[in-house]
């Protein structure tokens, strides 16, 4: 039975051990994520999310060019922790990268000048309700992903690697896979210091 709402907005939590296993077909995980791209709001419905899917070799070439990338800047004495941690997402079935249309973004800011400062930042908030839609999609797969910025580190190899257009603006990578750990413990704060309500 697929879990309720709720259920699965609590169960979604940044999964760090991850296999090369999965729960779902590789045809699943592309319908789960053209529904989300599909239906995911945005503003002026200017519809910019753009998304990548990497699996098999191509999730692997992702991790070894950040693994790369990130030696020519991090110290050799502090290296090998950051190459564990980068071979964990290696570990995973595949990664999604997300992506906004900056033509779309420069678009509306012509036509909308009023709000020209205000589009990139919607165009933000509407790329992290995509990711959280397909997050939280995984999980009700079964599936455990995390999500991760390497951006400006890799886009520029990112791109040519995969003949990504230009104006695609790397925004997040998103490794997943079927768990091998569960997530780790997690502190709330007390919600009245967050809510509150008038009447």
């Amino acid at each position: 039975m697929t879990k309720d709402f709720y259920t699965a907005i609590k169960d979604r939590r940044s999964i760090y051990g991850i296999s090369k296993g999965t729960t779902i077909s590789d045809e699943k995980i592309q319908e789960v994520i053209e529904k989300a791209v599909k239906h995911t709001p945005s503003a002026f419905n200017s519809q910019s999310g753009r998304v990548v899917i990497l699996l098999g070799e191509s999730h692997d070439k992702l991790w070894d060019i950040t693994k790369e990338s990130l030696r020519k800047i991090v110290d050799k004495d502090k290296f090998s922790s950051t190459e564990e941690k980068i071979h964990s997402f290696r570990n995973g079935y595949g990664t999604i990268l997300f992506f906004e249309d900056m033509n779309i973004i420069k678009s509306l800011q012509e036509q909308f000048p009023t709000y020209k400062d205000n589009f990139p930042i919607w165009s933000q908030q509407s790329s992290g309700m995509l990711q959280f839609i397909i997050w939280t999609s995984l999980e009700i797969e079964g599936l455990g992903a995390s999500l991760q910025h390497y951006n400006e580190l890799i886009e520029s190899e990112v791109k040519q690697q995969w003949n990504i257009p230009n104006n695609w603006m790397l925004i997040a990578q998103m490794p997943f896979g079927k768990p091998t750990a569960p997530a780790d413990h997690k502190d709330f704060m007390p919600l009245e210091e967050r809510v509150k309500v008038f009447r």
